[in-house]
């Protein structure tokens, strides 16, 4: 059998605070093969950004560890693109130059000027950003700014593209669109995607499967769902569809039900706070 692209290898993580050690995660173990869309979904606090942070080499875990083809991740590389929910982009630079900045980090004395050129145009045109070249974050968008966002994380070329609720800021309309973007991206790529979301429908309309997570401290892994419905996905006719709605009910009846009888046989059973928003459900039309 194949060596899984990337594996979570029993990362534990705890962070010093001033009333002492604070679990924030606990044996979080997963094998992504290449070319899967992988969602974590949780409530608020349940460590999927933490997770999500390891993989990127943006924090060393306490236990375990983190392996890309073979190798252990230790530190940043452009072989795993980052896209936040705020997309981050420089205000004082152009559309063009701010997915050059990524291209020229990656691809100097690789590439001619006039290739990278050529690229930068390429990954525009792919997320439908190639006739703002020379607009600035604000005479765009906010759903623009994050096409623009995930255009630049793209054209670094990496294996693993990491999304931290890349669409959580968007209006519906504006999610939806990009959601079908990024559809297209990924049948066209291939690319192995890593996204959080808290948006069920989100997850089973672009998931090949998802990591559902108990809450924290000591959050963990608590159920897998293997999502299997044929690609290409259309939102509207999966609206009606049973296998469709039978995950999305999957889903809910794991972070409202099932959640508590994990951390009940791991000893940490945690009531969420009130301040925590619940996971949002929305219309997959």
């Amino acid at each position: 059998m194949d060596q899984p692209h990337l594996i979570i290898d029993h990362v534990s993580m705890a962070f010093d605070t001033p009333k002492g050690s604070f679990q924030a995660l606990d044996d979080v173990h997963l094998k992504i093969n290449k070319g899967e869309f992988v969602s974590l979904i949780g409530h608020s606090g349940c460590g999927k950004s933490t997770v999500l942070n390891i993989v990127a080499g943006l924090l060393e875990a306490s236990t375990g560890g983190v392996v890309l083809n073979g190798r252990e991740v230790r530190e940043p590389g452009p072989e795993r693109a980052v896209v936040f929910q705020n997309h981050s982009l420089f205000p004082w630079l152009t559309t063009y130059q701010n997915v050059e900045l990524g291209v020229k980090q990656v691809f100097r004395g690789r590439k001619s000027r006039a290739e990278m050129r050529e690229w930068i145009e390429h990954n525009l045109a792919m997320v439908h950003m190639e006739h703002a070249l020379d607009k600035r974050p604000d005479e765009i968008s906010g759903g623009m700014k994050q096409r623009v966002g995930i255009a630049r994380a793209l054209a670094m070329q990496p294996e693993v593209l990491l999304m931290d609720e890349p669409f959580g800021a968007l209006d519906a309309l504006t999610r939806a669109h990009l959601q079908d973007s990024l559809m297209e991206i990924h049948a066209q790529l291939n690319n192995t995607v890593i996204m959080i979301t808290h948006d069920v429908d989100e997850a089973v309309l672009l998931s090949d499967r998802i990591v559902m997570m108990t809450n924290g401290p000591a959050a963990t892994i608590g159920d897998v769902l293997h999502v299997d419905i044929e690609r290409p996905r259309d939102r509207i006719a999966l609206s009606d569809d049973p296998a469709y709605n039978g995950y999305r009910h999957d889903v809910l009846e794991f972070l409202y039900e099932k959640q508590r009888k994990v951390e009940d046989l791991g000893d940490r059973r945690r009531a969420p706070a009130a301040s925590e928003p619940p996971p949002r459900v929305a219309s997959a039309g």
